[in-house]
């Protein structure tokens, strides 16, 4: 059984739906402040796919709790991490379906969940920093793994990125929530030069206590790294080394981490 609710902020359920495999809601209304869905399972682990707006790329993930709620984010503040028109209007279409076994065997970035939200637990993949710069959304943690690879700008969708706050000694987790085998990393820095900088080097800690050191170029491509297949369930980036120039804004764009679930 998979279930899909929209509800209010008194968590009155507007509108719901609950199938067998796959269901999904039609609303058709303002959504208002303090809105969410839930998708609800009768039993986790469990592997689900949702896309809650027309505008968000689909999302597998990982839940380890019954009920998932994701409230859905108001464009209140300068600038906005998201398309156009996302959340807003009055027609609304959002999925929510157990993944196929060939979806979760597949070897793929492991590292992306466009539904990210900060503060929300047994929902993987999940990012959380020590460092956000003024509290923006367009600079959460979350937008490194949302599956946007724009990065020669920054601030406002498709430029979202994670950014650091000038703070030297910025790090990020990134939980899968369950153990995964992995051999490959991309980095995606953000490359809105000569407003920005860039890390040269960076560590990444694995949780099953090995790590590995990375050496980055001033590009605006994606970087990858290839190393011997591990077994973890997270990771963070640490030791984030700045390069030498006169450029104050070092972030991070995306980063992928490939591999498959253990079978």
């Amino acid at each position: 059984m998979i279930k899909l609710q929209l509800i209010d902020q008194q968590q009155k359920v507007l509108k719901e739906r609950t199938a067998d495999q796959a269901t999904y809601l039609d609303y058709h209304a303002q959504y208002a402040i303090g809105d969410a869905y839930q998708v609800v399972v009768d039993q986790v682990p469990a592997y689900i796919s949702v896309q809650l707006d027309a505008a968000l790329a689909p999302a597998l993930l990982y839940v380890t709790a019954n009920n998932w709620t994701y409230t859905l984010p108001f464009n209140l503040q300068r600038d906005w991490p998201y398309p156009d028109g996302t959340f807003v209007g009055k027609n609304h279409y959002a999925t929510a379906r157990y993944a196929t076994p060939t979806e979760i065997q597949t070897y793929r970035n492991l590292a992306v969940n466009s539904h990210d939200q900060p503060q929300i637990a047994d929902v993987f993949p999940h990012v959380t920093a020590n460092a956000e710069t003024r509290g923006e959304m367009v600079f959460y943690a979350k937008n490194a793994i949302d599956g946007m690879v724009a990065n020669e700008s920054h601030g406002n969708y498709p430029y979202q990125s994670w950014g650091i706050n000038q703070q030297d000694d910025a790090e990020l987790m990134l939980d899968f929530g369950r153990e995964v085998q992995i051999d490959q990393l991309g980095i995606v820095l953000r490359a809105d030069y000569p407003h920005d900088s860039y890390w040269t080097e960076m560590t990444i800690q694995f949780s099953d206590d090995s790590q590995e050191v990375v050496h980055l170029q001033k590009v605006a491509e994606k970087q990858l790294f290839k190393f011997a297949e591990r077994t973890i369930s997270s990771l963070k980036l640490t030791k984030l080394i700045k390069d030498r120039d006169s450029s104050t804004f070092p972030a991070l764009t995306e980063i992928e981490v490939y591999g498959t679930d253990i079978k």
